[in-house]
């Protein structure tokens, strides 16, 4: 039995995938290894992990591609693992849905600190059963059953997307800090990653606002942080 979590390597260079699986395992993860895209949609159908790692560059499919399929369906953690390292890459990844994303080649151990930080946010517990339901608007949030609904109608969040969501509202009407968001839901290694925040709220926004160029809700105080507004 995995002592810290099912992991879903999926990457085609054999060598990284053995370097990954033998880290991994002596760590106590367990690991399931996937070459192609078409395989790693169907292991992770037929098991799910605790967390993806994902590569871009796939012989059959595009990984933007396998991280729409595992979207449609799950809010899994995905560390998206790629040696394209233009900005615009890492922006488009975690617009689509990426946890995280990191550049090869790259460093086991802060790698494992990104990994057991994805698998963190992904099986989150702790919140009490009589936390409330939030209403703001058209917007509906329940932070006990973790969900949301807009109009009635499900939004499907990840879990990096739950995490800042949930802070601001469990942190309503106060401002809360970039930093302090960063370190809450990333860890403190990520202080200053501010370009994270842009994102995620973007991201956020398109998702929860009527008018995510003008939002009511996810309220950005320049240079300071964010807050959340019924």
């Amino acid at each position: 039995m995995a002592e810290h979590g099912h992991v879903l390597v999926v990457d085609d260079e054999p060598q990284l995938l053995r370097a990954l699986r033998i880290n991994l395992r002596a760590r106590g993860f367990e690991v399931t290894t996937a070459a192609t895209g078409a395989q790693a949609l169907e292991a992770a159908s037929k098991r799910p992990p605790d967390v993806v790692v994902l590569d871009l560059g796939l012989p059959d499919m595009d990984g933007f591609t396998v991280l729409a399929g595992l979207r449609g369906w799950t809010s899994v953690p995905v560390i998206v693992l790629s040696a394209r390292t233009d900005a615009a890459d890492k922006v488009q990844a975690l617009d689509a849905g990426a946890d995280d994303y990191v550049t090869k080649p790259f460093g086991m151990e802060e790698f494992l600190a990104r990994l057991r930080a994805a698998i963190r946010r992904g099986t989150a517990s702790g919140i009490p059963a009589e936390a409330p339901v939030v209403r703001a608007g058209a917007l509906e949030v329940d932070l006990a059953a973790k969900r949301v609904t807009r109009d009635g109608e499900p939004v499907r969040l990840t879990p990096t997307e739950w995490g800042v969501l949930e802070l601001l509202v469990r942190s309503e009407p106060n401002l809360v800090g970039q930093r302090e968001i960063l370190t809450a839901v990333w860890g403190p290694t990520y202080v200053n990653q501010t370009n994270y925040l842009r994102v995620y709220l973007a991201a956020l926004r398109r998702k929860l606002e009527a008018d995510p160029s003008h939002p009511r809700h996810l309220i950005t105080e320049a240079g300071m942080g964010y807050r959340f507004v019924r």
